[in-house]
């Protein structure tokens, strides 16, 4: 895994996230232009009953790559710790035809997660 690093970057112009919840990366709105495509988070809980998450409009629900549990705990003091009671939350892709019928019990392997997250795409307005 490569190193991780935040940014903090200011645009020319509004951002958004569009989720597909389907496996299918979901299209830009009319008019806005591809920053990058990737899975639809929802949010993760941390140890004890910590939980953080945003709004799906925002571009931080859309992760380019998927990882069952995307995030560290960095402190202060230089130190990283990585709970394996923390949890990760994934906006599911939706069968239409059976999108309102009891879901069925599925038991996936390594690497099969992937085939059931709600693809997404982030989007900025085309500045004139």
């Amino acid at each position: 895994m490569s190193p991780c690093r935040c940014i903090v970057c200011e645009g020319p112009a509004m951002v958004i996230a569009v989720h597909s919840q389907t496996t299918f990366v979901p299209p830009c709105p009319q008019g806005w232009q591809s920053l990058w495509k990737g899975f639809s988070f929802v949010m993760y809980t941390g140890a004890g009953s910590e939980a953080s998450g945003q709004a799906l409009a925002s571009p931080g629900s859309c992760l380019e790559k998927f990882y069952a549990i995307p995030f560290i705990e960095c402190h202060g003091r230089g130190t990283c710790n990585y709970y394996s009671n923390s949890y990760s939350f994934w906006l599911a892709s939706l069968n239409t035809r059976r999108m309102f019928r009891k879901p069925s019990p599925q038991t996936l392997k390594a690497g099969e997660l992937e085939k059931i997250i709600s693809r997404c795409q982030v989007c900025m307005r085309k500045s004139n």
